[in-house]
């Protein structure tokens, strides 16, 4: 695959992305994780809207990223917000923070993009013994004829490279990853809701996915982006779209002991 950069979409990640439900935040609190006070550590923050999430709840949170340009725009986001987040510019593999720190580590959508057998070494390091760690997705879910599917097909015809499974908004394979790495308590849960769009909307959040902004040359994404507003038009005319999405979690503890 192309090398990612995250960084060049951070004004549409700032516009199009959707945060995190709040029923995700309540199912987590009602299972101790994100509990007013406990420290929190987001790794890949991105724009942090799971970090703010967690502060808004009383949490003390410091986010962490590679992307540079990502964190320019949380700490904008924060300053409008009122909310106090201290950001650290690293990877997630090697956050240079100190050991058994947070009361709970946390992963939103960015799981998948780091080194994982080094990136869980290092959460182990991180939680205090007992302490959680979450890796959570918010995915829209293409199904036969609906939206979503129209745009992996898109992406595929200009990222041949980008090509994407049926996805049901579940990530199996990090049950392996905590599995391996002895932790305690796992769980998961997940729930489908459905997110309304705007067409302009929609195209901006389907440039930010990692197969065209983060790894298509600027001209081509211009392209690309036409071609989707055109589809569009053509098959879905109707405004605000509804764009059905699961939200999915995993949770698990470091050992007491």
């Amino acid at each position: 695959m192309k090398q990612l950069d995250f960084g060049k979409t951070a004004p549409d990640y700032v516009r199009y992305r959707v945060g995190f439900p709040d029923e995700l935040f309540a199912r987590l609190v009602a299972k101790g994780i994100g509990q007013k006070g406990q420290r929190v550590l987001d790794l890949g923050t991105g724009t942090g809207t799971l970090a703010r999430g967690f502060a808004q709840r009383g949490c003390e949170v410091v986010g962490l990223d590679v992307a540079e340009g990502l964190v320019a725009e949380a700490r904008r986001l924060d300053e409008k917000s009122g909310i106090r987040i201290d950001y650290v510019v690293a990877p997630a593999e090697r956050t240079g923070l100190p050991p058994s720190a947070f009361d709970a580590v946390v992963v939103g959508q960015a799981w998948q993009w780091f080194e994982r057998p080094k990136a869980i070494k290092e959460v182990l390091r991180l939680i205090k013994p007992g302490g959680a760690f979450v890796i959570a997705h918010f995915d829209p879910l293409p199904m036969p004829g609906n939206v979503v599917e129209l745009a992996h097909r898109m992406v595929e015809s200009y990222n041949p490279e980008h090509r994407r499974g049926p996805s049901s908004g579940l990530h199996p394979d990090w049950l392996d990853d905590v599995r391996r790495a002895r932790f305690e308590s796992i769980e998961t849960f997940s729930f489908d809701v459905d997110v309304a769009f705007a067409h302009e909307a929609w195209r901006g959040r389907v440039r930010t996915s990692s197969g065209v902004a983060p790894s298509l040359a600027p001209d081509t994404v211009a392209r690309f982006d036409e071609r989707l507003r055109l589809a569009l038009v053509e098959h879905f005319p109707e405004e605000p779209l509804s764009v059905p999405h699961c939200a999915w979690a995993l949770t698990c503890r470091r050992p007491s002991r």
